[in-house]
């Protein structure tokens, strides 16, 4: 009877331990941000050479892979863009527009048109008007489409190559890729990262980012 009540104590105890580590996890530990420790140099190349827009701030920088129609993008940008950019935080946007899958496609003309008018001419006015317009009521106005341009479509490509490269390097370092994904330097310098697809993870990369150095 006595080790039937120390096992009943002892299952007991590792059910509250759990209950408590598993509460943890889904509370706090899972949405904090991953230290990038390994391939920093490939995956800062390939953000400050892609074609991102930013309201030229002379903070801290933060990289934002989005496409258009993503609603956790437009989640976070509403939610945190304007505390990060009052804290001097360039916030440098990388629109993708992402690539056909099993024949059907996921982006559209006008997106098309748009993102590689981002890439060339790097306009964070045009990224801001696009913003405020929902996704299936932009017609790209004055934009030259992208379709038929050899040119532009090859900048569509350079967009989802950036897009292909950085899995495997975030993904050595902890990161699954998701839209969005944020990449960032604290004011002390360490290279941080995050798909941040729920609010819950907003409060990290705000905290990292406002932090003294």
């Amino acid at each position: 009877m006595r080790v039937t009540f120390l096992l009943v104590v002892l299952f007991a105890i590792a059910a509250v331990v759990f209950a408590g580590l598993y509460l943890a996890w889904d509370l706090d530990w899972r949405w904090r941000p991953h230290t990038i420790a390994k391939r920093q140099d490939a995956i800062a190349q390939a953000l400050d050479q892609s074609g991102w827009v930013s309201p030229h701030l002379t903070g801290p920088k933060l990289y934002m892979l989005v496409y258009r129609a993503c609603g956790a993008c437009d989640a976070f940008e509403k939610a945190a863009f304007g505390k990060l950019q009052a804290g001097d935080v360039d916030t440098r946007v990388i629109v993708i527009a992402r690539p056909d899958v099993n024949g059907q496609r996921q982006s559209t003309p006008a997106e098309r048109a748009t993102v590689a008018e981002l890439w060339t001419n790097r306009s964070w006015k045009l990224f801001q008007q696009w913003t405020l317009v929902p996704p299936a009521a932009w017609t790209a106005p004055g934009i030259p489409a992208a379709d038929g341009d050899a040119a532009r479509s090859a900048v569509i490509e350079v967009g989802r190559r950036l897009v292909t490269g950085l899995k495997p390097d975030l993904a050595a370092n902890g990161v699954r890729f998701d839209y969005p994904t944020l990449v960032w330097w604290t004011r002390d310098g360490r290279m941080r990262a995050c798909a941040c697809v729920d609010a819950r993870s907003y409060r990290f990369v705000e905290a990292e980012l406002a932090a003294s150095p």
